[in-house]
């Protein structure tokens, strides 16, 4: 069963775009027939269900697939995987039965995966050199609060870095998680303006 999607784009230096279809909540509430989003008086969403019971919003990582779709015309590849949440079960499989795509995957200049809480976080992990570490803090202003962890870029990243930004969620995994729509929309901006740049390869 395929476990992944890949467009690839049309730069010719161009990055792989990454986020993960599937929520920690698919298994646990997969028989909610409705969600009622909220918006508190903070400017959050959150999101319940007909009881008014807190359940997850599913930002991990909705939101990070909902970036990709704006920048399905950048000119840069969209990756979307699935099974994030249950082990990198999709950019494993991919990796491991798919060495075409693999190659061609790891032939980008760079990774940037969008699938990190918080508002101005990155963290590449062990997928990242010092000097690219230097190039997205400059281009970003992010900070990276460690390197502990793991997402589908560590699988991914074979040859190239990798880095992953964060998108505004909070208290994922949990009933309480909810978005914060303008940190969302700042990351989506400083990707844009990132992304209509010329861009170096990064080797790892």
């Amino acid at each position: 069963m395929e476990r992944f999607l890949l467009i690839v784009g049309t730069n010719e230096n161009k990055v792989v775009l990454v986020a993960h279809a599937d929520t920690y909540f698919d298994a646990t509430y997969g028989n909610e027939k409705q969600q009622h989003l909220v918006i508190e008086e903070n400017g959050l969403f959150i999101s319940h269900n007909a009881n008014g019971v807190k359940i997850g919003l599913g930002a991990d990582d909705r939101a990070g697939c909902a970036i990709l779709w704006l920048l399905l015309e950048s000119g840069h590849s969209i990756l979307i995987t699935d099974g994030e949440e249950h082990g990198r079960l999709g950019s494993t499989w991919l990796m491991e039965h798919n060495p075409d795509i693999a190659d061609l995957i790891n032939s980008h200049q760079f990774i940037i995966q969008f699938d990190r809480r918080n508002s101005t976080d990155y963290k590449c992990y062990n997928v990242g050199t010092d000097e690219f570490r230097k190039f997205i803090q400059e281009k970003t202003g992010f900070s990276e609060p460690n390197r502990s962890s793991y997402t589908d870029i560590c699988t991914i990243c074979r040859d190239i870095c990798g880095v992953n930004f964060s998108i505004g969620y909070y208290d994922e995994h949990s009933g309480d998680e909810r978005i914060n729509i303008s940190e969302w929309h700042n990351t989506l901006r400083i990707s844009q303006k990132l992304l209509g740049n010329a861009l170096p390869k990064f080797k790892r």
